[in-house]
């Protein structure tokens, strides 16, 4: 009994082992939704950069006041500045960026881009979950519009959770293919790195 019990989880053991080393590597992973992106006609979810950790926006804040939100640090700069500057020095061309009207989103957008619109679908859903069912089918219509060039939405780790059940870190990156309806594939997530 000992031995075939022995032999049962050396056997299990052997195939997690085979089945991790078939995963593709990180690395290798990321080239393949960079070539994806390549391509174009894809959409990019953008949680926004590093904001102070463990403090969410001050009571009473205001959207059109940033002082008065939780924002972008100089590492969040940082982090928006180098996702940008990976996606040209691949050469992804990005038609449209859309982000989310909190600053830490907006400052997050233009350092990567240099452009964004503002679309109240993308906003926090943490601060504001009873407009979950709302914005969760008004991105849904923002992915599907089908394009031939690449877009991105910036916006906030609850909001993306709850529209890909994806819970993504400070500006990482999920890319998805939109479909018909509102439906789309998530490809993969990444987060940039200068080549």
């Amino acid at each position: 009994m000992i031995k075939r019990e022995g032999n049962w989880l050396a056997s299990a053991f052997c195939s997690v082992v085979l089945a991790l080393l078939s995963l593709p590597s990180p690395a290798l992973a990321d080239e393949a939704l960079w070539s994806l992106l390549n391509k174009g006609g894809q959409v990019v979810l953008m949680r926004h950069a590093v904001t102070t950790p463990g403090v969410g926006d001050p009571p009473g804040f205001r959207l059109d006041d940033c002082g008065t939100q939780r924002n972008l640090t100089d590492e969040g700069r940082r982090d928006a500045r180098r996702v940008g500057a990976a996606f040209r020095a691949r050469g992804i061309v990005i038609e449209n960026v859309y982000s989310s009207p909190w600053c830490r989103c907006v400052e997050t957008a233009n350092l990567a881009f240099g452009k964004s619109e503002i679309s109240t679908a993308l906003g926090n859903l943490f601060t504001h979950p009873e407009n979950r069912e709302r914005q969760v089918r008004e991105m849904r219509e923002l992915i599907s519009v089908r394009t031939p060039q690449n877009r991105v939405l910036v916006s906030h780790g609850a909001t993306i959770l709850a529209l890909t059940s994806v819970s993504l870190g400070t500006a990482e990156m999920l890319v998805v293919t939109p479909q018909s309806d509102g439906r789309f594939v998530v490809n993969g997530r990444f987060s940039a790195h200068a080549p």
